[in-house]
């Protein structure tokens, strides 16, 4: 395979389809490398805050979320020892509607679908073993997961949207290495038949880790959570249970509000585990490669902003691809893009990474969250603040944009020359 492609993109999550959808959309020629075959299932808490919805509709896939996905969340809450705690959730300024859960099986099918049919080439399952550049752009060896065939892609740029969680020998992968006692890893399962108020969305505070429960699509509440490399160790011990009941037994001690809202449900499926998560921001400057979604930069779990940062963040680098492509496309001019990337989605979401770490390493430690748990039965609106805080209410960003995304002048790139490709 010699076919050259505009754009390769490296995973087809909700930040790799986005990503490859607004771009074809744009008049690209796509590319997606998508290692595991759909549906899937994925560790991830499966909130999309409000904040999503006018994407979502440009995307083209608003009507089918609404269908598809759980109950309006209206309120968030506070699980810890003997002590529930809800208040109102930040309603987001200008947005129509509430947040809500969709599984990752359905979402990202969904997506992926989506591009596909806009023109994108989806490879599934195929596997990105090693890029390298080439003088007119990048050359990306893949092979196929189930008959081992072995292609050459070509491409002007690479988007890297693989996740953050599995090391790899891509320059945008982690190495492996043995965990360290402070690593979280995460666990998720669904459960039928439980008691928790539709509409809520609970904080699980316990020791040595944290979680969240959600309605999601069938029916479901959707439980996922991280626990600390040490915590798990300890809790394991000789118990031949499956990690992810040894956790759950463990959540169930500390919270009251998790005992009750899980009696007599049933869990719909296996446990599923995933990890380390490293949260923090990884926009290295790789000419002519461009992170997206947890290869860009990961908050901590805690504040459900995971699939907003991710399908948000592929907004923002479509925003910058299309006035370099306006341009001409100079090579000289892929600095400036990832430049101008990497300062907008720290202002984005740099401050999210913040307050969710903040918010992690207190629900963790017992001490912390039985000093201010008499505030917050007394001021339960501080969720509603730390809410706010970690972005439930944050303008979306492309609400009045027609088509959708931010042009910009082409005479910004003017000066830096042009370059092979041809203007969209």
């Amino acid at each position: 395979m010699a076919e050259h492609f505009d754009a390769m993109v490296i995973g087809g999550g909700p930040a790799g389809s986005a990503t490859a959808l607004l771009l074809a959309r744009a008049g690209w020629h796509v590319a997606v490398l998508e290692r595991k075959q759909f549906p899937r299932r994925k560790v991830c808490g499966e909130y999309l805050s409000a904040t999503n919805l006018p994407l979502l509709e440009h995307l083209g896939v608003g009507e089918v979320f609404r269908e598809q996905a759980g109950p309006p969340v209206q309120q968030v809450g506070l699980f810890a020892g003997d002590t529930v705690v809800t208040a109102d959730l930040p309603r987001p300024r200008g947005v129509g509607g509430w947040g809500r859960a969709l599984s990752r099986e359905r979402l990202d099918t969904l997506l992926l679908e989506q591009a596909r049919q806009a023109g994108v080439t989806v490879m599934q399952p195929w596997s990105a073993e090693a890029i390298s550049e080439s003088a007119d752009g990048y050359r990306c060896t893949a092979r196929c997961r189930t008959s081992g065939a072995g292609a050459q892609l070509h491409g002007d740029i690479i988007v890297a949207a693989h996740g953050s969680w599995e090391p790899g020998a891509l320059p945008t992968q982690n190495q492996h290495r043995p965990p360290r006692p402070d690593d979280l890893f995460g666990f998720k399962a669904h459960f039928v038949d439980s008691r928790l108020s539709p509409g809520l969305m609970p904080l699980l505070a316990f020791p040595g880790g944290y979680g969240g429960m959600v309605h999601t699509d069938g029916g479901r509440v959707s439980l996922s959570c991280c626990v600390r490399h040490d915590r798990l160790m300890a809790l394991r011990g000789g118990n031949e249970n499956e990690a992810g009941e040894i956790v759950l037994q463990h959540i169930q001690r500390s919270c009251r509000g998790v005992r009750e809202a899980l009696a007599g449900a049933t869990r719909d499926g296996s446990w599923l585990a995933a990890g380390p998560i490293r949260p923090g921001i990884r926009l290295q400057r790789r000419i002519g490669v461009f992170p997206v979604g947890n290869v860009a930069g990961e908050a901590h779990p805690v504040v459900a902003e995971g699939i907003s940062m991710a399908l948000q963040g592929a907004w923002l680098l479509v925003d910058r691809l299309r006035a370099w492509d306006e341009a001409s496309r100079p090579r000289t001019g892929l600095a400036r893009v990832h430049r101008e990337y990497a300062a907008a989605w720290r202002r984005r979401f740099a401050a999210r990474l913040h307050v969710a770490a903040a918010i992690a390493h207190w629900a963790m430690r017992p001490r912390a969250v039985a000093g201010a748990l008499p505030l917050l039965r007394r001021w339960p609106q501080l969720l509603h603040w730390g809410a706010r805080l970690s972005g439930k209410d944050a303008d979306a960003g492309i609400r009045d944009q027609e088509p959708g995304i931010r042009r910009r002048p082409d005479h910004e790139f003017r000066h830096l020359g042009h370059g092979n490709g041809r203007s969209g």
